[in-house]
């Protein structure tokens, strides 16, 4: 008998339709006040489903799923990893901080590698995003590198910071950079030459995801690798001098800047340089990585590709090896769901919008590309719009919608799982009217999809991966 070998719990019935998972991205159960953008909103279906007795709160964040602390909020990739496993797995955050903590991290070929680099004269280079939001990056990680390199002698380091504003505060960015910029000075003794180089805010600098939009990387790699942006001093007057000009700007939708001395970039990266993407989190590392990693690389015109040592804080992509070199192991995740449904044979159907296409199968399968049985799956993705999902605060649930209810008429698949991404996407815009439009649209196609599931005897299960909207 395999191991991945399913038996029915006492007393079950079957039952002829499909099982329905929505996934509403983004909806949690909030203060229910006027700052609750799910409560504020018009939901009908969705108050009578939290009426009915089949109704349990969960904890998507911290130690419930595997973060290193109770004070670590969730988010889509952890979310999804562990609706799709079933079980908890100790994520990117824990495992960077234990490697960095005992060592383990300055002990591998990647390190070792780039210390060569450096022995040869190269710079290293750390690219990530600046803040302690803890679901992309956390600063104390970067810091502590950044000690380690000065510990051993490194002469030049550069880093290419990217403002959050999304997973913190909207408008914090001088809080995270201008004590990096204090401790990269600090650090600048001996004769060792620590600053900041460039940056941007990371909605539309570097970190796109699902190939959204490859602008994004592409303005990226103009900044970090070629030099090309608008130029400053600092990376705090880069930041204010934004902020005076607009003073509607959020961090994470701030523009590229680079930083010069004498008129020339600081921070651009050469041949037998090294580069550290100190992002820990995998969906929006992929695609700069592949920047560096691939050889028929044809997504935007890179210029130059510099004869680089790179390495990601972790693999972002086991399957497909994004990228060749990584710091830290990423974690195993096994026996996930969709394995145990492929070993029994039963069909599956998966669709989400771009934004949230790799959570529904790749973060769902155990941070793995593909199918794990393309005769018996069907992912489909819907490509999301490329604009501010403010302005369109609805985005392609509608389209999604259609698709999942010819699904559920075809009688094909015994389970299908859906992410609307509204909750969560149009949530860190942080515009209430749109935040309520958002999770009104997800109601409303929840009052389209129960009546289709209800017709052909089918049974929903109704969750949220983490909270954002409330």
């Amino acid at each position: 008998m395999s191991d991945l070998s399913l038996k029915a719990l006492a007393g079950y019935n079957s039952f002829p339709g499909p099982v329905l998972t929505v996934i509403m991205d983004g909806v949690g159960l909030g203060p229910k006040d006027e700052s609750d953008g799910v409560a504020m909103a018009y939901t009908p279906m969705l108050d009578d489903l939290l009426k009915g007795d089949l109704v349990r709160p969960l904890k998507a964040h911290g130690l419930a799923v595997g973060l290193p602390t109770d004070d670590d909020m969730g988010n889509s990739e952890v979310g999804h990893n562990a609706l799709g496993a079933g079980r908890i797995f100790p994520q990117g955050a824990k495992l960077v901080n234990e490697a960095i903590t005992d060592g383990t991290i300055f002990e591998g070929e990647s390190w070792q590698a780039i210390q060569q680099r450096v022995e040869q004269g190269g710079t290293l280079h750390f690219i990530g995003l600046v803040s302690d939001g803890n679901v992309h990056s956390h600063v104390e990680q970067l810091n502590m590198m950044l000690t380690r390199c000065s510990d051993e002698g490194f002469a030049k380091v550069r880093v290419h910071g990217l403002l959050d504003g999304r997973d913190v505060t909207p408008k914090s960015g001088l809080e995270y950079f201008a004590p990096l910029e204090e401790k990269l000075t600090a650090l600048s003794v001996d004769g060792k030459d620590y600053c900041l180089a460039s940056g941007g805010g990371r909605m539309i600098v570097t970190m796109d995801r699902y190939e959204a939009d490859w602008t994004i990387v592409e303005k990226g790699w103009k900044a970090h690798v070629l030099g090309i942006g608008r130029r400053f001093s600092s990376g705090c007057e880069a930041i204010q001098t934004y902020y005076d000009e607009d003073p509607e700007l959020m961090d994470q939708y701030m523009d590229s800047f680079v930083i010069e001395r004498e008129g020339r970039a600081v921070g651009t990266i050469e041949d037998g340089d090294a580069v550290i993407l100190f992002n820990f989190r995998g969906d929006r590392a992929i695609e700069f990585s592949r920047a560096f990693d691939d050889d028929l690389f044809t997504a935007f015109d890179r210029v130059r590709r510099p004869d680089v040592f790179y390495a990601g804080l972790m693999q972002y992509d086991g399957d497909a090896k994004i990228p060749a070199h990584y710091l830290v192991e990423p974690p195993a995740i096994d026996k996930t769901l969709g394995e145990y449904l492929c070993a029994e044979g039963v069909t599956t159907f998966a669709i989400a919008e771009t934004q949230k296409f790799g959570h529904v199968t790749y973060f769902w399968n155990g941070n793995k590309s593909g199918y794990i049985n393309e005769e018996l799956e069907k992912y489909v993705e819907i490509e999301s719009d490329k604009i501010t999902f403010d302005l369109r605060p609805w985005m392609k649930a509608a389209e999604i919608t259609d698709q999942l209810i010819t699904a559920i008429q075809s009688g094909k698949y015994k389970n299908i799982r859906v992410n609307y991404a509204n909750g969560d996407m149009v949530g860190h815009t942080g515009v209430p009217v749109s935040v309520r439009i958002a999770v009104e649209t997800v109601d409303l196609m929840l009052r389209r999809l129960l009546p289709a599931l209800s017709k052909v005897q089918g049974v929903a299960v109704i969750t949220a991966d983490h909270g954002n909207a409330d």
